[in-house]
This record gives C-alpha cells, structure tokens and sequence, in this order.
C-alpha cells in the first residue's frame, strides 16, 4: 500500500497513537470494516495490543487511544467509540469521506504496494500431458495459475510462469502407438489413447509422410503447438514450456541427483538409490533410481526442481490436480534437501471441474475420448465467463460449472453483473463529458450519502484485497470482491443522482467516485483476465 491511500495513512495515525502509549507494540494494529455498520466505518485492535505488552487493561487503554484519536484526527473522526474487550470504532466524517474520494481521483485510484520481502518465484501450472488437447479441467489450472502469477506480480513478487512438458515415457509411448492404429486402420491398444483428435493426427501424419519411428515426436510437437494456441486464446501466456526430454539430453537428472548426493540425504539399498524424505516429514523414504539404473519418474522431478533452484528462484510454486496429494510431502523433503532452506516449495492442490448442462455432469476422459476441450468451453461460454466460472471457487472446492447460467446475459451471471458495472460507469463519464461536467477531487459541502461511503469503503479495500489475495492463494477472493464492488456500486447509482444534480461540486466529486470505481473494477478484472468493456 502507498502513502496516498486514505486507510493506510488512518492505520499510521491509530499506530502512531498506539505507539505512543505503549513504547512499543507487537505486531502492527488492525484497521478493518467491522461486520454491522452500526459499529463505525473502521474498528482496530490496537488498545488490546498495547495492554498486552504494558500490563493494563485493555478498556482502559482503550478510552485513552479513544481521546488521543479525536485529538489527533480533528475533523477527519465524528466520533471514536469503544466496544467489547477493548476494540476501538471510529465513525469517519464526510469531510474525510470527501477528501478520500478527491485523493483516490488525483492519484488515480487505489494503489497495490509491494510487499516487504518479495521473492523470485516460479509457477509451474496446467502442464498436462501433451498427448490430447487441453480440457475444461485443465482450464481451471490454466486460470487459477495465471491469475495467481498476476496476484504475485501486482503484490511486487518476481513472477516466471512455467509448463512442464511430459515427453518422455510410457504415456508418450501409448500415445505414438495409438496414432499408428489409426495410421493403420486398427483400433488403439486397450489402454491406449482414443478419441476424434486421434484420428485426425492420424490422418495428418500419414499425409505428411511421417516415419513410424518419429510418430510419437512429431504428434507430440503438434499437440503442444495445439496447447500454446489455447493457453494464448485462453488469455494465459507461459513464459517458458520446459521438456522433460531435456533434462536427460542436458544431463540434468544426473546433475540433480549428484547434487542430493552431496547433501548426504540419499542411500543405497537393493541396489536402488532413495532419498530419505522421512527427514522431512514423509511417510517413507523414496526411490530416485531403480535398481537397473534408470531415475524413477519422481528422480527426474527432482532435477527439475534442481533446475529451478539453481535458475535462481527462491519459491518453487507447483498447481497441481486432485490426484497429487501424496506428492507434496515427498517433493518438499527434496527442495529442502536441495536447497538447505534457500528455496522453498509450495503446492496448491485444485479440485474437480464438472461442467453442468440441464442438472447433469458431464464426465472426462482423455484416453477414452470423451472429453471437453478447453476450446470448445470457450465457444460455448465465452473466454471471460469461462475464466470467472473456474475462478470464482476455492481451488480445494469443486466445481459444478453451469453452463446455462455461463451463458445467460443476466444479472444472475456474476461476470455479466460486474462488466455492466464497468460499462455503466463509462456510460455515465461520457454523457457527462456531453453535459461539460468533469470528474475532479471537488469537496462540496453536502452530506455524504450511506452508498457514496459503502461504494468508497469498497474501492478503499482493494490493496488489502489483493495482498490477501495474494499471500493465500486465492484468486477465487478477487472474484468475490470484484462482485462486492459492482454490487455497491449499483446501489450508489440506484441511491445517488450523478449528474443533472444542480450542484456541480457534488456532480464533480460522485464522477471522481465513479472515475475510481471503474478503474478499480477494471484493475480486479485485469487481475482475473477478464475485459472490462466500455460498453454493453
């Protein structure tokens, strides 16, 4: 947060006075919206933390920062009260409501501060087989993942994003001799892979000559050309897609685990090499190379991650699916092998994606060929209620997408809801701009009106939004509050004339709320890669 954000400079002012009081406090002071509005526009813990640390008790500190505030803050405070165990409330004046909406205008809106302590951070996302075209499930870890490098950028971190190709192995192997069948005209092996787009690489492979044995190499390379293009339709642009096939030719499984070696975390037994993850916390020890020497597949991610350390990047951020519980704990014992604590790990494990049509689930399976494609969600519903509908849940919930609702232009449709907001404010600026009347950080003398502070109140928690956002992994948090704000502000401009008031001070100022409201709206959306469009 910056310096010209009207809440932060509230919380230093109700630290300062806290401060002052006790010395010295534990850990910063809350300054939040309380639950009930009939509790003030802003309550804060602050007396609770000096009583901890100087031995009083905390309604008494907190009727003396109660008066050291309506001292300091003059006519910014109506009134400070005090509640329950020792919380302080403070009712804000107009005038401070005024100048917040004037400041945010001359600033240009909310601002995202960096954090403290960024970190280079790496977020490996989607990296589903190449051997079949991205799915709607995988849709979901396309946009979970972007969003996510968008939250971490926006809060100052050092972002790549990353996909990791699986070409190599049996799945591969199935896959190549899947499209030969049909080069053939013979059906898939059982546990082959099926399905039209098989057929179709079928058909190009042969009318393109390609050898049998680079079959699997060349379907592979399409289907990864086919991948880049529905990530890029799909507004999610990878900064790197890395092969495992590289590691080997590069000879970085050799290196990785020569450097786990050196760390003294690994051993011998039966003839196989293990790594001793129960140092760190694993339910049993891991096997990094078989006995006949070649590395098992969780030996070559280890050298992956290897590659990511050694690339610099102090947080090792992994998406991964339903099915990978049982891998975190192994791969976090060999970051921390690896790394001795420089680099740490992290996965975020996402839920189900079931797609709704008429009450019923669909089911997905890419070797069985029953799938929906990434692609196809997009031409049914759209990119932008696409990437709402797979964001607006928390990724350890699953989701049931219902495409009818998706599809509908409605208010009943979040995404339709909040973009109306945004198109309905620049609506609104370009008539005015008709009228001559122009936004700017005016401070008329009228009462402000309860949805001017409840639309402020919204705009003004968007920094904090974001660092939560951010810091919990949660872009599903963004989704909700961008809903928050377009809810606030239709009821503004339900309860409030903008224009034709016959004030133009008041005009002036509820244009600079709504100037900031639509960047605001804008800004989240942005941070959910979703358009905000001018007009609807």
């Amino acid at each position: 947060m910056t310096a010209n954000d009207p809440v932060t400079l509230l919380r230093r002012e109700v630290e300062a006075v806290a401060t002052g009081i006790a010395g010295t406090l534990p850990s910063e002071p809350s300054l939040d919206p309380p639950d009930r509005p009939e509790h003030g526009d802003y309550a804060t813990n602050a007396a609770m933390l000096v009583a901890s640390s100087g031995g009083r008790q905390p309604r008494e500190v907190a009727d003396d920062l109660a008066a050291q505030l309506v001292e300091r803050l003059g006519d910014s405070v109506e009134r400070v009260e005090v509640a329950g165990p020792g919380f302080v409330n403070l009712f804000m004046s107009d005038r401070w409501f005024r100048e917040s909406i004037a400041s945010l205008f001359d600033s240009g809106g909310p601002k995202v501060g960096p954090v403290p302590d960024p970190r280079s951070t790496l977020v490996e996302f989607v990296s589903a087989n190449p051997t079949g075209p991205l799915t709607a499930a995988s849709g979901r870890h396309a946009a979970f993942g972007d969003s996510l490098a968008r939250l971490l950028r926006a809060t100052g971190h050092p972002v790549t994003t990353e996909y990791y190709v699986n070409d190599g192995g049996s799945q591969v192997e199935k896959f190549a001799e899947s499209v030969i069948a049909r080069m053939e005209g013979r059906e898939p092996p059982e546990d082959g892979y099926r399905g039209a787009y098989v057929e179709e690489l079928a058909t190009r492979a042969a009318a393109e000559a390609v050898p049998a044995d680079r079959v699997g190499e060349v379907a592979i390379g399409w289907m990864l050309d086919s991948i880049r293009e529905s990530l890029e339709r799909f507004r999610v642009g990878m900064d790197a897609f890395f092969s495992e096939r590289s590691l080997y030719e590069r000879g970085l499984v050799e290196e990785g685990l020569g450097r786990l070696e050196e760390s003294g975390h690994t051993y011998e037994s039966e003839g196989a090499v293990w790594l001793r993850t129960t140092e760190f916390g694993d339910d049993k020890d891991r096997v990094l190379v078989r006995s006949n020497g070649e590395p098992t597949y969780f030996g070559a991610d280890v050298a992956y991650h290897a590659d990511k350390i050694a690339r610099g990047h102090t947080l090792l951020l992994d998406v991964l699916g339903a099915d990978h519980h049982g891998y975190v704990a192994r791969m976090a014992a060999a970051v921390e092998s690896l790394g001795g604590g420089a680099a740490g790990f992290e996965a975020v494990i996402l839920q189900l994606i079931h797609l709704v049509e008429a009450g019923e689930k669909t089911k997905m399976s890419k070797r069985a060929g029953d799938i929906v494609t990434l692609d196809a969600l997009i031409d049914d519903v759209g990119v932008d209620a696409a990437r709402f509908f797979l964001l607006e849940r928390s990724h350890d919930r699953t989701i049931d997408l219902d495409l009818e609702l998706a599809r509908s232009k409605t208010s009943d449709n979040p995404v339709f809801y909040v973009q109306y907001a945004h198109a309905r404010i620049r609506s609104i600026v370009r008539k005015a701009a008709e009228d001559g009347i122009e936004a700017a950080g005016a401070l008329p003398e009228e009462p402000v009106d309860p949805s001017e502070k409840a639309l402020l109140a919204e705009v003004l928690a968007f920094p904090a939004e974001v660092h939560e956002a951010a810091e919990k992994r949660a872009p599903h948090r963004i989704c909700a509050y961008s809903t928050r704000l377009a809810a606030a502000f239709h009821a503004f401009y339900r309860d409030c004339k903008v224009v034709g008031i016959g004030d133009e001070e008041l005009e002036r100022s509820r244009l600079a709320l709504c100037e900031v409201t639509g960047s605001t709206i804008r800004e989240s959306l942005e941070l959910l890669g979703i358009t905000a469009p001018e007009s609807m």
